[in-house]
Parts: structure tokens; C-alpha cells; sequence
């Protein structure tokens, strides 16, 4: 058994780099294997999705395991964005301007990620997942209900949110 791993957008898989390369060798029809990997991907269009295929080199059968996108990629998504900031919570100049990067989802949104991660993140307890979740918006600078990450996970200790974790 052959297995390959790889990143592809989602429903725009093509044989260029990495996975053209990676499948010539196996000798499997990499036009079936591209067009299956797109119609398992196809509801994550626009996101970065990691793709597990293992092929049976004697029958050329293969198998693709589609993983979940990363938590950056959910809130991306979710905030309708390209790219999060790279310089979180920070004040910049950008053409004699001073802006801010103030993105802000709602603590719904948070939960609905979390659930979606929460096997991913390795925890049975919903609440460390949320958590996990808030811990991904102070990196990556985005606001929660307009309060900051830190603020959110104050509230998450404090037993606040316990009534939305559900």
C-alpha cells in the first residue's frame, strides 16, 4: 500500500504539483484520482483541505481520506476573509493611514468551529475545544463578540459562556 498526503484547495485539485509528481509513479489513472479528490473536497472550496489517498499498487485501487481545514482556514471562511493579520492587535500604517485589523466573529461562530475541529483537536470536552479555538484568534488577531480573545477565555474560566458551550 502506497500512501500520499497532500494539501489541495478545496474542489481545485489538479495535477500540477504536489500531487501530479507524487501519483505518476504509482501508475494509477491520476485524471480519477484528481476528480475524486475534487467532488470529496468540492464543500470546502476556497479552503486548504489535507488529502490522505493510499493506492494498491497491484490493482491501482485507491482510497482518499479527506481531513478537516485547519482552524486559521474555519475562520477565515467564517469571516468571509483571504487572509487573517500577521500582526495581531496591532496598529499599522498602510499609505499614511493608520488602521487596525478588526475582524470580529461571534462566539456562535466559535462554538460551530470547535465542533467541527473538536476531534481534530483531540479533546472529548467541548469546552477545551472552544477554548482551543478562542487560542487560535489571539494569533491570528481576530475579535470575539468585540472583546479580545483574552478577554473571551477570562469569561470561558469563569463559567460566563458555559450556557452557549453546548
Amino acid at each position: 500500500m502506497i500512501t500520499i498526503k497532500a494539501l489541495v484547495d478545496g474542489g481545485k485539485a489538479t495535477p500540477a504539483p504536489p500531487l501530479g509528481p507524487s501519483l505518476a509513479p504509482t501508475k494509477v489513472n491520476v485524471g480519477q484520482v484528481i476528480a475524486a479528490i475534487n467532488e470529496k473536497t468540492k464543500e470546502f472550496a476556497g479552503m486548504q483541505v489535507p488529502v490522505t489517498i493510499k493506492i494498491d499498487p497491484s490493482t491501482k485501487e485507491f482510497e482518499i481520506t479527506v481531513g478537516s481545514p485547519s482552524v486559521a482556514a474555519l475562520i477565515k471562511k467564517e469571516l468571509k476573509l483571504e487572509k487573517l493579520s500577521k500582526a495581531p492587535f496591532k496598529v499599522f500604517e498602510k499609505d499614511g493611514v493608520t488602521e487596525e485589523f478588526k475582524e470580529s466573529l461571534t462566539f456562535d461562530q466559535i462554538v460551530k468551529i470547535a465542533k467541527m475541529k473538536q476531534d481534530d483537536l483531540k479533546t472529548e470536552d467541548l469546552k477545551k475545544a472552544v477554548k482551543q479555538v478562542v487560542s487560535s484568534c489571539v494569533s491570528s488577531g481576530v475579535y470575539i463578540d468585540s472583546k479580545t480573545p483574552k478577554e473571551i477565555l477570562k469569561e470561558i474560566n469563569q463559567g460566563k459562556l458555559d450556557e452557549k458551550i453546548k
